[in-house]
Formats: structure tokens, C-alpha cells, sequence
């Protein structure tokens, strides 16, 4: 019982397909980047046919203070897998520094609290003698601490995060084993989009994340994106998975986005696959502009 939850405690963060869509889900510095409030939700179901598979919903919201050069961000999130339920919250804060005349810096912190449950109830124990457990919801409450920068111009992209720098023990039960911790990751994600003609770009871009003692994971692929407006793509995750994607933009401010991915592990011979779907709104002065002129034609 003890090694089970120690060993669980020590698995990566959630994944997401679509992290090229939701950077505010990884990297702190992204608050404010841009000249609009953001919200976006991610909703992640996946190994779909597996009894209890991971299950992770995310919701970001983040804007520019009135001068520009900080902004703040929050993400409040849940993230199911087996027994066990991690629930969070965190606050970002990020300042933004002007490189050159298209070239921006962002360096961001971020601090939460983050609480993790266990479900007795789902729990098969290898030795007798602790069948109490069986019939106990445990929780614990623990802070969490994140930073981030983040490089970008109107074409291209690159950012560095380090969610969960604090590593806070986890201790579930009274008397166990006191070795679960937070596990501190490190993130390197980036995109660079191509003019192909007045109505097609391309957009290749990759996430690479590490947590010792897991190998480096990579996520590569691409989008085109036609009139800023619809998008395709496809990417690989390695050692487990092929990815499709597919999205929509609505007036430049509702967002709609959905991708597949086609297990390569064994577990290909369970599952059906991975759905993730994406939700975003974008609230400026203009497109406030833009509804109000909309309502006055209609």
C-alpha cells in the first residue's frame, strides 16, 4: 500500500495534446502576454475503455494589467487516475520587457496550493491488516510553487517553465511512509509560424518535459492553419502516441478545438484512444466594439 501511493506520487504531470493551444496551462510567464483577458478549458479523457483511466479538466484565465508590462493569471484544475484526485488552484504573475520593437521577455512566478486525495474505496491491499483504509477518503493539502520566461514576437515563440519547484512531502496516511513528494518538472515548449501565401501558414512546435527520475518525454508536430480562422494537425509523442487535431476560430474570439490520440503502447489493446477538448473565449475593447456593432445591425 505504502509503495503504491509513493510510486504514484512520483508520476509526471497531466499531458496535454493541445498545449500549443492553452501555454498558460504550463508556463506562468505567459500571463498578460497579449492585448486581450483569456479564457480557456481544457477537458481531457483519456486511455477511453480502461476502468478508471486519467481524467484531467483545466480552466486558465489570464489578462494584462492597465500598463502592459505585467500581467496575472489563474488556473484551477482537477486530475483524476485510479483511486486518487489531485485538485489545485494557482495565481501567476509575470512581467513583460520589451527586447525590441517585436521581441518580447516575460519572466513569470506562480504560487497555489494543490490537494490530493485518495479513495479507499478503489484500493486492493497486497498484505492484511490495514482494511480500514478501505473505507477512508484521505486528503492532504500542500503548496505548490511554479516560475517561468517566456521569449516571443508576432511569428515564433520559446518558453521555459519549472511548475512544482517546491517539492512538499505528501503524506496521506498517519504512520506511512513519508517519501511521496511533489515532483519538480522542467518544460521547454516552443512554435514557429510560416507564411505559405496571403490564406495558409504552418506551424510546427514541440513540448519536451523532464522529472527526474523519468526519461526526457517529447511532443513534435504541426498545424496548418488556413485565414487564422481553421486549423489540421498532427503530431507524435514518443513512446507513446500518434495525435490528430483539428480546431476552429470564431469572429477572432471563441475558440473551439479537438484532438485524438492513437495510442502506439499496449494499452492500444484496451483502449479505444485519447479525446481532449479545448474551449477558449478572447474579451477585448475591440471585439467588445465588434459584438456591439454586431447587435446594432442585427
Amino acid at each position: 500500500m505504502v509503495l503504491l501511493t509513493s510510486k504514484f506520487l512520483a508520476q509526471q504531470l497531466p499531458q496535454y495534446t493541445q498545449y500549443m493551444l492553452n501555454e498558460m496551462a504550463i508556463n506562468p510567464a505567459v500571463a498578460g502576454k497579449d492585448n486581450y483577458a483569456d479564457v480557456r478549458s481544457n477537458n481531457r479523457y483519456q486511455w477511453v475503455g480502461i476502468t478508471d483511466a486519467p481524467r484531467t479538466y483545466m480552466l486558465t484565465l489570464h489578462s494584462p494589467l492597465k500598463n502592459k508590462r505585467m500581467g496575472l493569471g489563474t488556473q484551477i484544475y482537477t486530475d483524476i487516475v485510479g483511486p486518487t484526485r489531485r485538485v489545485g488552484i494557482s495565481l501567476a504573475y509575470a512581467y513583460h520587457i520589451k527586447l525590441s520593437e517585436k521581441i518580447k521577455l516575460s519572466l513569470g512566478l506562480s504560487a497555489g496550493i494543490q490537494q490530493w486525495g485518495i479513495d479507499g474505496h478503489k484500493l486492493h491491499l497486497h498484505d492484511s491488516g490495514d482494511e480500514n483504509l478501505l473505507t477512508q477518503y484521505q486528503t492532504k493539502v500542500v503548496p505548490d510553487f511554479g516560475a517561468g520566461l517566456y521569449v516571443h514576437h508576432e511569428n515564433w515563440y520559446i518558453g521555459f517553465s519549472a511548475p512544482q519547484l517546491y517539492q512538499s512531502p505528501i503524506k496521506l496516511y498517519d504512520g506511512g511512509d513519508n517519501k511521496g513528494t511533489l515532483v519538480t518538472h522542467f518544460l521547454l515548449n516552443g512554435a514557429y509560424k510560416f507564411k505559405v501565401n496571403d490564406e495558409f501558414k504552418i506551424e510546427p512546435s514541440f513540448l519536451a518535459k523532464y522529472a527526474s527520475p523519468a526519461p526526457i518525454k517529447v511532443d513534435v508536430g504541426a498545424r496548418v492553419i488556413y485565414q487564422e480562422q481553421i486549423w489540421l494537425g498532427v503530431g507524435y509523442r514518443h513512446h507513446d502516441a500518434f495525435t490528430a487535431i483539428l480546431g476552429f476560430m470564431y469572429k477572432n474570439y471563441l475558440m473551439i478545438g479537438y484532438s485524438y490520440d492513437f495510442t502506439t503502447t499496449n494499452l492500444k489493446k484496451y483502449s479505444t484512444g485519447t479525446h481532449e477538448l479545448m474551449l477558449g473565449l478572447k474579451f477585448s475593447k475591440q471585439q467588445t466594439k465588434h459584438w456591439t456593432d454586431d447587435n446594432t445591425t442585427n
